[in-house]
């Protein structure tokens, strides 16, 4: 085997959902501060200034990556079932109907990711940076210093960042939880590092829509 085919086996089989992760940093970014909810979580992503992390929608779990030839390779990934299919589509008719603005859309370059991001939001740039993997460590870790990096990157005000990825790397960097498929995580940037601030899925999204208004 050369060497670069066997560099490609060692990321699509980390790239899996079954590969098993563990988190690089204390969870204290996760649930840092106060979550925003409702009528406050709604201004605040109308305003701008915010990742939404998403876990590709439902998938065919009958399915596995270890098969394929490269990221583009639908045949031999796990995919969308019909049903992440309409829900990617729902998510992103709510979000459009609350008036949140969208800007850039990155998405993995795995068929389930960019499938999700078109279907939800038209568009998918493919960026390694959703789906990087580091080196892993003699403790079983991976730094996933990419994804760190762009949610903690500043988003201009008047528009949010649409990030379409994985469960695990999110899990490995914050730990406490893994995001259900088609859950979404809102994140505050600050710099050098990231706070959650909310998770919604796509009833959450739904339930913005009526939230009452803060007093």
């Amino acid at each position: 085997m050369t060497g670069s085919r066997a560099r490609f086996w060692l990321l699509a089989g980390a790239v899996g959902l079954a590969a098993l992760v563990t988190p690089t940093t204390a969870p204290a970014q996760a649930r840092a501060n106060p979550p925003l909810a409702g009528a406050e979580l709604l201004a605040a992503l109308r305003g701008g200034g915010y990742i939404v992390y998403f876990r590709h929608a439902d998938t065919d779990h009958t399915q596995n990556d270890s098969r394929m030839t490269s990221m583009a390779d639908c045949a031999n990934q796990r995919n969308l079932t019909d049903a992440g299919r309409e829900n990617s589509r729902q998510i992103g008719d709510a979000i459009r109907a609350l008036g949140v603005p969208i800007g850039a859309v990155l998405a993995s370059p795995m068929c389930r990711t960019v499938e999700t991001a078109m279907l939800a939001f038209g568009r998918a740039e493919r960026s390694m940076a959703v789906v990087e993997r580091g080196p892993v460590a003699s403790t079983g870790t991976r730094p996933y210093t990419a994804l760190r990096a762009l949610l903690s990157t500043s988003v201009p005000e008047g528009s949010n960042l649409m990030v379409v990825g994985h469960g695990n790397p999110y899990y490995a960097i914050v730990g406490q939880y893994h995001l259900a498929e088609a859950e979404a995580v809102v994140v505050r940037p600050a710099g050098t590092n990231f706070t959650e601030v909310a998770r919604l899925t796509l009833t959450g999204w739904r339930d913005l829509a009526t939230a009452p208004a803060s007093r």
